[in-house]
């Protein structure tokens, strides 16, 4: 059982009774959980051809935090271990739903966009900062020409979960867990990790100083990943490849390099590979990098000590540019160090 501890007393995970009380969560942390410039449109209407599939998602989440919007279309659902199959599936119906009659999802955008002024606004400011010719400019490239993507909100993700997610489609998908924690007193708080704060740095929806240098999700072409010096002389130099690594599925088909940094006593990042192919690593929602040549020294580009950016636990996003023009950790992470920090946020 997890529990939290805090100086007001200690709360523990509890279930959500019923999928409207998730809904209901996800209205009340939306600005948290999904970070500056992305809107949560709670409109459940029927969408696709009724001669072939029609379903009804959760909700869209508009992405207008980078130089290119995003959408993305919601499935909510609680965990139980009947309902895997079911959230699959569900998913590969809005797909197919979504690209049998994609003027019935415009038509569904814009009406949820006039119904809630202020996200109407903020989508019309960026068209023209953006150069579209308008908000049904904008609905257009949404709808047409960008790629479908889904996002799935759960209260908790099962493994068997992940692994159908990240293996059996070819379009992205991601996903939030939003857990539900009370007190004695009934008192509650939530617990998550904000959408994409790892690729583009929490600090990037909070603080505009660092707005303008911090990631777009677009951008993203390279992994960083901690190695330990035997894994790293064994796999990374010795087989030309890294496995059991999460990478999310918004940017798994940008990926083109993948950087080692060593962890102590060497605290930096010393080698960079391109990267031929990404597959699924066995069973476990992972996925393994096949290098298209050996890796190559470059840098080092070390840890500073006492610096902004604590050593890379996990898995880390940049861009290859970024990246040979660091001269340390600071330099290539420093804008988005809070974001790497977000997880277990609670509200």
């Amino acid at each position: 059982m997890t529990v939290l501890w805090t100086e007001a007393g200690t709360y523990h995970r509890v279930e959500y009774e019923k999928e409207a009380e998730l809904e209901a969560a996800i209205l009340q942390v939306q600005a948290e959980l999904f970070g500056r410039n992305r809107h949560y449109l709670d409109v459940k209407k029927k969408i696709g051809n009724k001669n072939s599939f029609q379903n009804i998602p959760d909700g869209y989440l508009l992405d207008l935090s980078g130089s290119k919007p995003r959408l993305y279309v919601v499935e909510n659902e609680l965990q139980r271990h009947e309902q895997l199959r079911h959230i699959a599936v569900q998913i590969l119906q809005f797909s197919l739903s979504f690209e049998s009659e994609r003027l019935s999802v415009k038509k569904v955008l814009l009406h949820a966009l006039q119904s809630q002024p202020e996200i109407m606004q903020c989508a019309e400011n960026y068209a023209k900062a953006r150069n579209y010719r308008n908000l049904d400019h904008l609905l257009e490239y949404l709808v047409f020409d960008s790629p479908f993507s889904a996002l799935v909100i759960i209260d908790s993700m099962p493994e068997e979960l992940e692994t159908v997610l990240s293996d059996k489609f070819r379009f992205a998908v991601e996903v939030l867990e939003l857990s539900k924690y009370e007190n004695s007193k009934g008192q509650r708080v939530y617990h998550f990790e904000p959408f994409l704060a790892d690729v583009v740095g929490e600090m990037s929806f909070q603080n505009a100083t660092s707005a303008a240098t911090a990631l777009n999700p677009e951008e993203v072409d390279t992994v960083v990943v901690p190695a330990r010096e035997d894994g790293f002389q064994e796999t990374f130099l010795g087989e030309n490849c890294w496995h059991a690594v999460r990478i999310h599925g918004s940017v798994r088909s940008q990926i083109k390099y993948i950087a080692a940094y060593r962890i102590a006593p060497t605290q930096a990042i010393t080698h960079l590979a391109p990267v031929k192919s990404i597959q699924p690593y066995k069973d476990s929602g992972k996925v393994i990098l096949y290098f298209s040549e050996p890796a190559k020294e470059i840098g080092p580009i070390p840890l500073v000590k006492g610096g902004q950016v604590h050593a890379p636990q996990s898995i880390r996003y940049t861009t290859r540019e970024r990246l040979l023009k660091a001269k340390n950790l600071d330099e290539l992470f420093g804008s988005q160090e809070a974001g790497s920090n977000a997880k277990g946020a609670t509200v």
